[in-house]
């Protein structure tokens, strides 16, 4: 997950910042990043002390920003905008060939992301054309659900352009393995490690069929292009009026669930939106993915001809995500000391509970969930669950 440093769309980005407002660790890392720098700089009229964080990253990869002193008289004339990213990976940590392969793919498809200008493999460095500062959520007001309305409708138009890209054997598979992998996150960091519990014999079997349950439903799905963080977080506002959002943060992309990335969408992790909302857009989605041959009665399965099986099967791939997700948070701040991060653990432990309390066969793994958190619900009769 990228995060986008904060940006106020009024203020004038400055043109020169002291190289020093970049923190070097490893003083031979920053010497081989000056030495892959030096010939770049003539040849795209980059300004070295313009060297500044453009965002912070839950990984070990890093994005800086550099200008460009006047793009337009650059010696390579297809040199893009008037500042570029640098994307700082350490290849023993973050290898780029994933980024590399998705970008590709998602050019292919007509997205707007990121050119490579320049990467070195071997050290981890690659020059980047910039997107923007500004990224979608910043638009965004959980208070005024009508105005966030064409954004949402823009990013699934940009999701069901990437959707229809899809062809197996391209990417990794999604496959049985990697979503218990990533489920096991949840028990292994936020139970054990965060919460201190060690889960008895009985907790952990509602656990392991909870998530039996969970992997079968998701597996049930046709499969497409997945992001797998395709959030309002990890979209830029166009830089020009009426343009294509800027799509970021994909190099961890998979062939999997349709339901995927319409469930990380609707069910963010940095903010929320309440029901009605998130069902109509996703209806709205469901109707286009319909129309283009990817769900329904159109599509090579036929599966998603209702719209009720296509939400429920939604919700359960989101709660996938939000068990994941919670688990990763807590290694984040325990392992890797950002903190940060679980502070939005309450949002995912919300989406948790609303869909294991409105599906019976979820109930005991709610309760569980409770019993975690040291909190127990108000007794009550519950209408409608399925």
């Amino acid at each position: 997950m990228s995060h986008p440093a904060s940006h106020s769309p009024t203020a004038a980005a400055p043109t020169t910042i002291s190289a020093s407002a970049v923190n070097w660790p490893d003083a031979q890392r920053h010497a081989a990043f000056d030495a892959w720098l030096a010939p770049l700089v003539p040849a795209y009229q980059l300004q070295p002390a313009s060297l500044r964080p453009a965002s912070a990253d839950a990984s070990f990869r890093r994005y800086l920003r550099l200008d460009a002193s006047n793009a337009s008289e650059a010696s390579d004339a297809s040199a893009p905008g008037k500042s570029y990213i640098v994307m700082d990976a350490p290849p023993d940590k973050e290898p780029c060939a994933a980024f590399v392969q998705v970008q590709a793919l998602l050019q292919q498809a007509g997205l707007n992301v990121p050119d490579i200008v320049a990467w070195d493999e071997a050290q981890g460095f690659m020059l980047l054309s910039d997107l923007g500062a500004q990224t979608v959520i910043e638009k965004l007001n959980p208070e005024r659900a009508q105005d966030a309305y064409a954004w949402y409708q823009q990013a699934t138009d940009t999701l069901l352009q990437w959707q229809l890209a899809s062809r197996p054997g391209v990417l990794p598979v999604y496959d049985e393995a990697l979503l218990r992998r990533e489920l096991a996150l949840f028990p292994d960091w936020y139970v054990a490690q965060h919460r201190g519990i060690t889960l008895d014999t009985a907790q952990q079997g509602v656990l392991d069929h909870a998530f039996n349950r969970i992997v079968a439903h998701n597996l049930a799905v046709p499969s497409v292009f997945v992001h797998r963080d395709f959030m309002m977080r990890n979209l830029m506002v166009p830089t020009a009026p009426g343009g294509p959002l800027g799509v970021l943060d994909f190099q961890d992309a998979v062939y999997g669930p349709i339901t995927y990335d319409i469930a990380s969408l609707l069910r963010d992790a940095f903010i929320s939106w309440d029901e009605n909302f998130v069902i109509d857009i996703t209806v709205r989605y469901w109707e286009k993915a319909r129309k283009a041959g990817l769900l329904g009665a159109n599509s090579p399965s036929g599966w998603g001809a209702d719209f009720g099986e296509f939400y429920r099967s939604v919700e359960w791939m989101g709660l996938q995500r939000h068990l994941k997700v919670a688990g990763i948070f807590a290694r984040l701040t325990l392992r890797d000391g950002k903190p940060k991060y679980l502070a939005d653990a309450p949002r995912f432990l919300h989406y948790i509970r609303a869909t294991t309390d409105r599906y019976r066969e979820l109930g005991p793994l709610c309760k569980l969930i409770d019993q975690i958190e040291g909190t127990e619900q108000a007794m009550g009769y519950a209408f409608g669950r399925v």
